[in-house]
């Protein structure tokens, strides 16, 4: 193979590594002790240096639950792939917050509990 040949066929297999690293990306997944169905996505070379230091705060001391393989088809269960890998592309991390509760769950203890008759 000629040197030409080498160094065309190197830039080639960079940039393709490059569209893969772009589509999918070792993720790590924390918890937050503080609150039920809180949670932060990193990628896991970089950790938690990218997440701001109020956010930690608030958040509490993450606990590490799972590291995946992210792409942007990956089923998640409360978040949509695409839009983590964008976050974490852009920010450096995604900040998934519990769902929201039922208000109408709420309703059931305001509601008056005298006999009527």
């Amino acid at each position: 193979m000629s040197d030409n040949a080498r160094s065309s066929h190197a830039r080639s297999s960079d940039s393709s590594n490059n569209y893969l690293n772009a589509k999918r990306l070792i993720c790590e997944v924390f918890r937050s002790p503080r609150k039920e169905e809180m949670y932060l996505y990193v990628d896991k070379r970089n950790g938690l240096a990218d997440v701001p230091e109020v956010l930690l705060e608030r958040f509490g001391k993450p606990i590490s639950i799972m590291t995946l393989m992210l792409t942007p088809d990956k089923p998640l269960a409360r978040a949509n792939s695409a839009d983590v890998l964008a976050a974490i592309r852009d920010k450096g991390f995604y900040f998934q917050m519990p769902p929201a509760k039922d208000d109408y769950l709420l309703d059931l203890y305001r509601a008056p509990t005298e006999a009527r008759y």
